[in-house]
């Protein structure tokens, strides 16, 4: 199982838990399976079916590109961060 960071604003709908282990091959199944473990971490996460974009999704270390369909593996680490838009100086 994919062990998930759980990101400091969520950790109060996941019972202050700070990291769970979660099955799923992409983004999408280890975001349906933080849901069971934690009704209502979802809507925190996604909507109209995209990550949100006021966040970012790492896998092993490297931002994810293609969403929810970024694959994820048995021993992977994910991690849902803040984004950081980039801007002209």
């Amino acid at each position: 199982m994919a062990t998930v960071f759980i990101p400091t604003m969520l950790q109060p709908l996941a019972g202050g838990a700070k990291q769970a282990q979660v099955p799923g091959g992409n983004v999408r199944q280890i975001i349906d399976g933080l849901e069971q473990l934690y009704p209502g971490i979802k809507a925190r996460l996604v909507a109209g079916g995209r990550v949100l974009p006021s966040l970012a999704v790492s896998v092993d270390g490297e931002v994810a590109t293609l969403g929810l369909l970024e694959k994820v593996g048995e021993n992977s680490e994910v991690h849902f961060v803040p984004a950081i838009a980039g801007g002209r100086g």
